[in-house]
């Protein structure tokens, strides 16, 4: 089994062999780290990206809107997410952010986990009838584990998630009252006792 770091490795390198500058192909490098760590076909997917790259010409996308349409060619997935980890404090108050047309979207999906670390703040993107939930770029939460290549999304949807507790104030109190029985008054005989502890007489 290949490590982890063979993974970013083999794939920065070869990002960097297909025209891709060194800053960028480290970004790759990280992303299909991420992805293979989360049991996510990474390394399969940027492959196939790479052997296609050329003939796709796929749409660069730099500045990243509310709503980003392509009524010809598939977004690219590295300049698309490269740009969105980029400007991500500034698409923050969108909240909802929309897209249509990215190519390989698996390989667009770690730059938007690591934006969630970036925000401290969960991100919920549902790419066609797919949804992953990116904790903090600790983890991903979703309903999609194939081990296949991926090659287009129509629509991707991206929620920014306000940070709230699953509990309510109710069940908070009532943790507080579980605490509370830890603690138990000193007695005097406990008090006696403590009061000389660790001390000797060596006279």
């Amino acid at each position: 089994m290949k490590s982890l770091s063979e993974i970013e490795t083999i794939s920065k390198r070869a990002s960097r062999a297909k025209g891709f500058s060194w800053g960028t192909s480290e970004e790759i490098g990280k992303c299909i780290r991420l992805l293979e760590l989360f049991s996510l076909p990474g390394l399969k997917n940027l492959s196939q990206y790479l052997k296609n790259y050329d003939q796709n010409n796929f749409k660069q996308l730099k500045l990243i809107a509310k709503n980003n349409n392509s009524d010809g060619k598939y977004h690219c997935p590295i300049s698309t997410g490269v740009s969105f980890l980029d400007q991500i404090k500034i698409l923050e108050k969108n909240n909802t952010i929309e897209f249509n047309k990215i190519a390989y979207p698996l390989l667009f999906l770690p730059f938007v986990s690591r934006a969630s670390e970036t925000l401290g703040k969960r991100i919920l993107i549902k790419i066609d009838e797919k949804e992953f939930i990116l904790n903090f770029n600790q983890s991903i939460f979703s309903n999609y584990s194939k081990n296949e290549i991926w090659e287009n999304a129509n629509n991707i949807s991206i929620n920014i998630m306000e940070n709230a507790n699953l509990f309510n104030n109710n069940e908070w109190n009532e943790m507080t009252k579980f605490e509370k029985e830890t603690f138990v008054d000193e007695s005097e005989e406990l008090k006696e006792k403590s009061a000389g502890a660790g001390l000797t007489d060596n006279d």
